[in-house]
């Protein structure tokens, strides 16, 4: 096997960045946030004073948005912003701006050409129904609202970002109803997919849980 793909998917704050980070790191795999690309749109949505609604003024900055990585950070126009993506109002927008049809097809063409250099790992909505159908090992991680907003609530937390859990639990609602309802590349779990709800485990035994289903699958070893 000339090199792995495996693609996390799944809703909002049910962890798949920090597990699939994880995994990377032990596995010695190339790591790709594709949440964070489409963060990095709607920060520059936001920055450039457009309206999340205008589809084709969007459309137009993605050849403004030249985004790459630098092992966990985030640069978008040679710029960190790996904090400044996860602020409340990328958060409370980006469900919106992921949904176009441009933005989709760029972003997905993105990962694409990441992904298929070496082993790697990637985590998304629809990156084992989209970006990667063929990928090697797909995972579909989740867990309940509630326990979803409580782990967003702390991660806020200790990023110094204000929040309240009944605000998250509102909001993550939202954005897994509009992922899931989106007309193109919608949240929905791979037919061939393993599903993972990890309620009951932390990010570690989350991660741990995930390499073992790796290994068993592609043979691969730490």
């Amino acid at each position: 096997m000339k090199h792995i793909i495996v693609a996390i998917d799944g809703p909002a704050a049910s962890g798949k960045s920090t597990v699939s980070k994880i995994i990377a790191d032990k596995l010695n795999f190339n790591y790709i946030d594709t949440g964070a690309m489409y963060r990095c749109i709607t920060l520059l949505t936001l920055e450039s004073n457009v309206s999340v609604d205008d589809e084709k003024e969007i459309s137009n900055l993605l050849n403004k948005c030249n985004i790459h990585f630098e092992g966990t950070k985030c640069f978008l126009n040679g710029k960190d912003v790996s904090l400044a993506i996860r602020g409340n109002d990328v958060t409370k927008n980006v469900s919106k701006v992921c949904a176009y049809k441009d933005v989709r097809e760029h972003m997905a063409n993105l990962q694409r050409e990441m992904g298929n250099k070496e082993s790697v790992i990637l985590d998304g909505r629809d990156i084992g129904t989209n970006v990667f159908p063929n990928a090697h090992v797909k995972i579909y991680l989740t867990a309940p609202v509630e326990v979803r907003a409580v782990r967003r609530f702390l991660d806020n937390k200790q990023k110094g970002i204000e929040s309240t859990i009944k605000e998250l639990e509102i909001d993550i609602a939202r954005r897994d109803y509009l992922d899931s309802h989106r007309e193109i590349a919608p949240l929905t779990q791979a037919k061939d997919a393993i599903y993972v709800d990890n309620s009951s485990m932390d990010i570690n035994q989350t991660a741990e849980y995930i390499i073992n289903i790796i290994k068993e699958k592609t043979g691969v070893s730490l």
